[in-house]
């Protein structure tokens, strides 16, 4: 069995230093992000499946880091709605600044 991509910790971790850094960002917003930084989900029904969330909450918060310029849709399912995504440029900024954070962060640790 393959080990999973991150665990719990290193995504709430994640999540949190999403959210301090966009403070115009949910929980859920910055938990998508963090997933797609962690290669944990890159689509809406994955997301929602691995953390038991109804998948039009996540269809609804991909709206909202689409329309922030923070993700892209790169494909849709039309009759299941899944979507799949990637970051954006800012995304991408974004998420650069989380691997900053966290080797800061292991830094102070050491």
């Amino acid at each position: 069995m393959s080990e999973p991509p991150a665990d719990a910790e290193t995504f709430l971790a994640a999540t949190d230093t999403i959210a301090a850094l966009r403070f115009d960002l949910s929980q859920l917003e910055a938990g998508m992000l963090a997933g797609l930084s962690l290669e944990i989900a890159s689509d809406t029904r994955s997301f929602a499946r691995i953390f038991a969330i109804e998948h039009a909450l996540v269809l609804r918060a991909l709206e909202i880091l689409v329309e922030l310029g923070l993700l892209t849709v790169t494909s849709r399912h039309a009759r299941t709605q899944r979507a799949h995504y990637e970051a954006s440029e800012e995304g991408r900024l974004l998420l650069g600044g989380l691997r900053t954070e966290a080797k800061r962060e292991r830094s102070r640790n050491s």
